[in-house]
This record gives structure tokens, sequence and C-alpha cells, in this order.
């Protein structure tokens, strides 16, 4: 069923940005001097991924730090699967960018009126800004949307959801959207549209990420043509809360980083048996380490010891948001271990865009955590993750501003196309998708499990329907089970380990891999191709 599009649910602008998280404020803030700017998000303002991030910003600021020691590192934790030039824009360019977003406002923990920097897992040097301790990503969200807020010709749209995007002669034009209360279609025309949306945590049964994060920039950029790279990795954060509660509650890294340990139930550390590095190895091992303990102890979790950080006052000024919630739930972190398990926390894949943001889609751009440009590889660096949306964010704003506004052609067929149905899927699927994925595509891999799991969840897919008025959770469930999908797919064709991708039936990390998995559909299919590392 469709309609022609009502002109009174039409909306134009110049850039049109969708999620409001770090990746997405940045851009539009940076783009506002060239033009009106729209910015849609699906829920509140600041109910985003950056909200919630704990750990801080990695940035090469110290005297006895470098962009070159930041990109060493960063290299080293994505598995061979970074693209050099990417990572070394992030490392170069991230001082300048935070040295912007102090100027614009942001707030930094100090020490002796100097800038405070702690140490995280897989970081050579101490390079970490942090915020209130643990607040980190509330202060960024809070000063970009401050920001935000003072400029006026950047239009903000809370409870606004993404249906799909509009491509119009092979080029994206705008997108249409549902006003979730009301269930109105509107369609915003722009000269170029960019996907900041996010991660894909809730595609999995636990996760850290708020229930927004249903990975809804990938679907939408699949189902226009768009390509996806790197799909079939996931990171799983090692230290959430085991205890009820959702999403599961992120203890952060940066505690590990100032000395508490995992251990098992009577006490025993055991992270030296898996690597040189111990509780500071990268995620991936931290967190496969855990659950290898859960299951041959045949337990629901594993324990956190704080009791290396000193007492309790010690531990409220170093981490007040973590005890002040542990606390709150029950526990106790200066006088018990607290129980852990690993949660989905990061996807490292996403749309494919060049080191501008640009997509294979002209006029499409993607940024943040929905896109992969490379930087984070096989697996993501502790805390790289707002300074890579802060640093391709401005470097997309710029690309963007470029973009020569819609021929008078392309707009008017842009105004006149048919209405686009919106993807549905029953919203109970959600949490059948999430145990599929959680027993399929989790933390250790099989080819039978993935066989199954994409079996299942193509099934699903293939139950999504096209209609013209849909709930936010129907929208996000065909999203979730389109995404999930691809993660099977790209999860099984990948024959090997590396980095946040284990499979027990091919454990060894091979150079024959050492390239990208591409995905994209044509007429209705899915292709699927390699794309070799990128390097300097």
């Amino acid at each position: 069923m469709s309609r022609s599009t009502d002109p009174d649910d039409l909306r134009r602008c110049r850039f049109l940005v969708v999620g409001s998280g770090i990746a997405g404020l940045w851009t539009a803030l940076h783009l506002s001097a060239h033009g009106a700017v729209t910015v849609l998000t699906k829920s509140q303002l600041r109910e985003t991924n950056t909200q919630y991030a704990q750990g801080g910003i990695a940035v090469a600021l110290p005297a006895a730090d470098s962009p070159e020691l930041h990109r060493r590192d960063t290299l080293e934790a994505g598995a061979g699967l970074c693209d050099e030039p990417a990572v070394t824009v992030l490392t170069r360019e991230g001082p300048d960018i935070v040295r912007e977003l102090i100027a614009h406002g942001a707030q930094f923990d100090q020490l002796n009126g100097e800038l405070h920097y702690g140490r995280e897992a897989a970081h050579g040097r101490n390079r970490i800004l942090h915020s209130h301790g643990d607040a980190t990503g509330a202060e960024v969200q809070r000063t970009a949307t401050e920001a935000i807020a003072q400029l006026p010709n950047v239009t903000l749209h809370e409870q606004m959801a993404a249906g799909d995007l509009l491509v119009v002669n092979g080029q994206c034009v705008g997108l249409e959207a549902m006003e979730v209360g009301t269930k109105r279609r509107i369609r915003f025309l722009a000269d170029c549209v960019l996907l900041a949306t996010g991660g894909a945590g809730n595609l999995f049964r636990y996760t850290t990420n708020p229930p927004v994060a249903t990975a809804d920039g990938p679907a939408l950029a699949f189902r226009a043509g768009a390509a996806l790279r790197d799909m079939e990795f996931v990171q799983f954060h090692p230290t959430a809360l085991a205890a009820p509660g959702y999403p599961k509650f992120l203890i952060s890294e940066a505690v590990r980083g100032e000395g508490a340990r995992i251990v098992d139930a009577e006490g025993r550390p055991f992270m030296n048996a898996y690597h040189r590095l111990a509780e500071l190895a990268p995620r991936d091992v931290v967190a496969r380490a855990v659950f290898t303990e859960m299951r041959k102890a045949n337990a629901d979790c594993m324990y956190l010891d704080f009791s290396p950080l000193g007492d309790e006052s010690k531990l409220r000024q170093r981490f007040p948001g973590i005890v002040e919630e542990l606390q709150r739930r029950g526990f106790h972190p200066a006088g018990q271990p607290i129980p852990i398990t690993p949660a989905a926390h990061y996807m490292m894949g996403g749309v494919m865009a060049d080191l501008h943001g640009e997509t294979q889609l002209p006029r499409l751009f993607a940024c943040g955590e929905c896109a992969d440009y490379g930087v984070h590889g096989a697996n993501r660096l502790a805390s790289n993750s707002l300074l890579d949306g802060l640093v391709f964010g401005e470097r997309s704003a710029a690309a963007m501003s470029a973009v020569q506004p819609l021929e008078p052609e392309l707009e008017q067929a842009a105004r006149v196309a048919t209405l686009q149905l919106l993807p549905a899927l029953r919203p109970e699927a959600r949490a059948q998708i999430q145990h599929l994925t959680w027993e399929g595509i989790g933390i250790v891999r099989n080819r039978l499990d993935l066989e199954q799991a994409e079996a299942e969840l193509g099934r699903f897919r293939r139950e999504t329907e096209q209609v013209e008025t849909a709930d936010l959770e129907a929208l996000e469930a065909a999203n979730m089970a389109q995404v999930a999908w691809l993660i099977a797919c790209a999860a099984l064709e990948r024959r090997e380990s590396r980095g946040a991708h284990f499979r027990t039936d091919y454990p060894q990390t091979l150079e024959e891999w050492r390239r990208h998995i591409v995905l994209r559909q044509s007429a209705g299919r899915l292709e699927m191709h390699y794309q070799a590392v990128a390097l300097e």
C-alpha cells in the first residue's frame, strides 16, 4: 500500500543528521556555518551511547606521549585489520580536536591544576582523559548539546524515527521518518544525509548499550544499496555487572587500569594465564577469558576485586558514579568482589565510508559507531570511540559542506516520489533475535551455531513486512533482524579467529584472512567480496 506524499509532511534542509550522540552533534555543530541543519533522534536528545560512556577519551596530549605511540597501540589492538591511514588520521588530528572540545566548555579531571590522564587496557601510556571520574560521556554529550542549542540554524527533532533513506536516481536525497508518538509520516529532503545512529548492542541478550542502540544506521544503509564492512566484529565488554537490570551496568575499564583484578569465586586471579598484560589485555582477550572461566566453573559470573584500589573514600574519589550505582544496587566494592559478566558493547563494523565519511551511495555519509572507515579493525582500543566521533565528525562536516545542492529536477522528483513503505517486524521477535545472537554469534563461535543462527535470523528477515504505518518497536525489530543476519553471514564467511571474532573450529589467525569482508545488496540479493587492508 502506498500514497502520494502530503506536502504538509515534507520538510527541506541543507543537511540532515540522523543521531544525536557525539558523532551526530559534533558534525552538526561544524555544518551549521554552511547552512540549515536538521538533527533527528528517535528518543530524547541525550539518550545515546555517548551519554553512557564511562571510560574516557584517549588522546596523545601528555608530554610523554605522541600520536605515533597512540597509533601503534591502536594498530596492535586492531589485530591486523585496521586501515593504517584511518588510524593516522585519528591519532594525529585527535589532540587539536580535543583542545577544541575543551574550548567549547568540556571539563576534564585535573591533578595539581593540570589535566589528569589515566591508563586503560592495551594503552602503552597514560593518555585517557576523564570527567568526574567515570562520567566522561555525559560531559561530552552535555558540551555538544549546549553548543548546539545556541545555534539558530540547527533544528532538533526528538522522538523522530528513521524509516528508510530516500533514494532517487541513484542518490540519497533525504529520509522517510515517523513521529514516534503520533506515527505521522514526514519526508525530509536534504542535499546530503549523515548517519550517526550509534551501535548495535541490543541485538544481543546482554548489552551495556541503552535500548536505542538497535543497529538502525547499517540497516538503513544496506536497504538503500550502500556497502557494509567488518560486520563480524562485535566487541564484548568483559566487566558488566552480573545482576538484574537492563541494559547491563558497565564497570569501566579504567577500574582495571587503576589496579582492580578479575578473580574467580575463590578469589583467585586468572588473567595472567591468558595474556602477558593480564587485566590490561585487549578487551576481546579479557572477555573470552571471563567467558571461558564461567563455562569451566559452570557459573553465571566471575568477579572484579576492587581492593587494590584502596578504601571506600579513595574509590569514591576516583569512581564516584560507579560506586554510587553499585551501592544503589546493593553492592559494596570496598568490601566485596563484584559479580561481572561480558556483554555486547561496541560494533567495529558498519557502513563503509572513506576518511571523510562518504559512503558508496552519493550524498550519503556515515560517522561514529555506525560507520566503518577502518580505524578500529578487529578490536577497538579502549576509549578511542569518543575520539572517533569527534575526529571523523569534523571531517564529515567538511566534506558535506562541499556537496552541491540538489539540482531542481532531482529535488522535484524527490518531492513527488511515492511515499516509501516502512520495514516492520513483530516486536516480540526482538527477544528471539537476542537469544539467537547470544548463542550463535556471541563471544565464542563455531560453524554449527553460526549456520543455525544465519538460517533462523534469515527467517526473521524474510518475515519483515513493508507497511505504511508502524510502531517504533516494529521498525527496530526489522533493523535488528537485518543486521543480525548480516553479522551471522560475515562471521560464517571468516574462517579464522581475529580480534573480537573467535571461532573454536578455526582458532588460528591467518594471514590469508587479513582482509575486510564487504557486504552489499543488489537486486535483492546479498553480494559479498573482499577488500585489502589499507597500508601506509
